[in-house]
C-alpha cells in the first residue's frame, strides 16, 4: 500500500549543481541533504524542507519540465512569494484552482514548480 511520497525527482543539465544549491537553498530556504556517494558520482543534488524532498538528477539530454511540476504546500503563501520575488525569482499567480492560492515559479534550469496554500472558506471552518 503506497502511504506518502518519498521525494520528487527533477532533471538538470550537467555543471548546474551549484545553480541548484543557490536557488533551492538561497531562494527556496530548504537545505542540501548529502547524497549517498555512489549516487553522488552521478552528480546532481538532494533538498529537503520539513517532510518535502526534492532530487536533482543530471540528464545528459536534459529539457526542462514546462508542464510536469511538483506541487508544493506552503503557509503564509502571499509572505513566501516575496521573498521568492526578493531574491529575483519571478513568481505568475494562478487563480485558477478554487480553495486555493497558487502561483509558478521557475527553478534557474527552467523547471516548473508550483506553491499552494489552502484558503479558509465558510462551509470549511479552516485554512491551509
Amino acid at each position: 500500500m503506497l502511504v506518502a511520497v518519498d521525494h520528487v525527482q527533477l532533471a538538470a543539465p550537467p555543471g548546474s549543481e551549484d545553480q541548484l544549491r543557490a536557488y533551492y537553498v538561497d531562494v527556496l530556504g530548504m537545505t542540501e541533504i548529502p547524497k549517498p556517494p555512489v549516487l553522488a558520482a552521478r552528480g546532481g543534488c538532494w533538498f529537503q524542507a520539513g517532510a518535502v524532498r526534492l532530487h536533482l538528477g543530471i540528464a545528459q539530454d536534459f529539457r526542462p519540465g514546462r508542464k510536469a511540476h511538483p506541487g508544493l504546500r506552503v503557509r503564509d503563501i502571499g509572505a513566501y512569494a516575496a521573498r521568492l520575488a526578493g531574491r529575483g525569482a519571478p513568481v505568475t499567480w494562478d487563480e485558477n484552482l478554487p480553495g486555493h492560492r497558487r502561483f509558478y515559479a521557475e527553478d534557474p534550469v527552467g523547471n516548473r514548480l508550483e506553491f499552494l496554500e489552502a484558503v479558509a472558506t465558510a462551509s470549511s471552518g479552516r485554512s491551509g
